[in-house]
């Protein structure tokens, strides 16, 4: 008999030579994101089919968060801290006004389909993909097909309605100046061997995070570490784009295995709304930057870029592709993250305990 430690392997086997070819063919197709949603469409249509199963270990998830953390996490520098220190009162509006705005969706779509409001509210909030839905895995009560669905397809909106209003004729690049690239600002050194301890590091950040319940704990918890090693004065090595794309193959494989179409429920109702919704964010996203315009005489692009709704590592890397002010793009970027991952999961636990005692309630009349 085979053992069933065999099986797994075999399932694992097959399923990441069915995320690779995804990555693959997005990548020759010179589609963006490749690894994250090559995978992440292989998986899920092999899935669907039935052909095979398919087996993904949640280690494999967290690795590509770690990584991921720390990329986000050396983007962290003192100019980046003197940044936020100075728009602070400008990131924490534009931040919770654009919440705010989130939650009035959230509830517009509880209503008008049978999502409850703690699964539309998540489905809502701006972030990167795998950290949105890794947070709601991690948050009883939600539904993480519904959010994935959702998330999903406000980053196809994204990908399609960013490079459009980039490149037209409002975002012109005049006025747009040079700066220094944070990404890998006064990291000269060999990745080898020094990358070893900030990869020690990032896992040991990544376990003490978990310990203490942090959200999201194998992102944000290297992320929070490297910054502050990074703001310190020990800068870690930047990432080669090769290992980016291994995390996003990681992470993008996973999801695909989250995604079940089948238990996804008004798909009739549910796919528009999907659909509006995102392109809505990417309006008022817009509409709010052009504030910051006003505010700071800020570029266009890096002013659009800072409160687009996608991961800072994505937003920061598009912005020094077109030579906008990476600065502020991360330090907003990242304000919204870290308020995310720390005023949410308290709000969302508060309505589903308030929920709960309501339903006891109802049930005991």
């Amino acid at each position: 008999m085979i053992s069933f430690s065999k099986i797994k392997a075999r399932q694992l086997f097959l399923t990441l030579i069915t995320a690779f070819i995804g990555g693959v063919i997005f990548n020759y197709l010179n589609w963006p994101i490749p690894w994250l949603l090559g995978s992440m469409t292989a998986v899920l249509i092999i899935n669907q089919l039935g052909w095979i199963t398919l087996y993904w270990p949640v280690a494999l998830r967290n690795t590509g968060l770690i990584i991921v953390g720390y990329s986000i996490g050396i983007t962290f520098t003192k100019e980046t801290l003197i940044i936020m220190g100075t728009m602070l009162p400008s990131m924490a509006f534009m931040t919770m006004l654009l919440l705010t705005i989130c939650a009035g969706m959230a509830f517009i779509i509880s209503r008008v389909t049978n999502i409850n409001f703690p699964t539309a509210l998540t489905s809502s909030i701006p972030g990167g993909l795998s950290q949105i839905i890794t947070f709601a895995e991690e948050t009883k009560g939600i539904d993480i097909t519904t959010v994935t669905f959702f998330q999903v397809t406000r980053l196809i909106v994204i990908i399609f309605a960013v490079p459009f209003l980039i490149f037209s004729p409002f975002f012109s690049k005049e006025g747009i100046y040079p700066v220094p690239d944070v990404i890998t600002q006064g990291v000269q050194n060999s990745f080898f061997p020094q990358i070893v301890f900030f990869a020690v590091f990032s896992i040991l950040m990544a376990v003490i995070g978990k310990k203490i319940k942090l959200p999201t704990a194998y992102l944000l918890g290297p992320i929070l570490g490297i910054a502050v090693l990074n703001i310190s004065g020990y800068s870690g090595p930047p990432i080669p784009g090769s290992i980016l794309d291994i995390s996003q193959f990681l992470i993008g494989g996973y999801i695909g295995l989250l995604l079940k179409p089948d238990k996804l429920r008004s798909k009739i109702r549910i796919v528009p709304i999907a659909l509006i919704s995102g392109m809505m964010l990417v309006g008022i996203s817009f509409a709010l930057s052009l504030v910051l315009i006003h505010q700071y005489q800020s570029p266009p692009v890096t002013s659009f870029l800072s409160l687009a709704p996608g991961g800072a590592d994505q937003m920061g890397i598009i912005g020094h592709e077109l030579e906008a002010d990476v600065t502020m793009i991360t330090g907003y970027q990242l304000f919204r993250i870290l308020f995310i991952f720390f005023a949410v999961p308290p709000l969302l636990k508060w309505i589903l305990l308030n929920r709960f005692i309501k339903e006891a309630a109802n049930n005991e009349k």
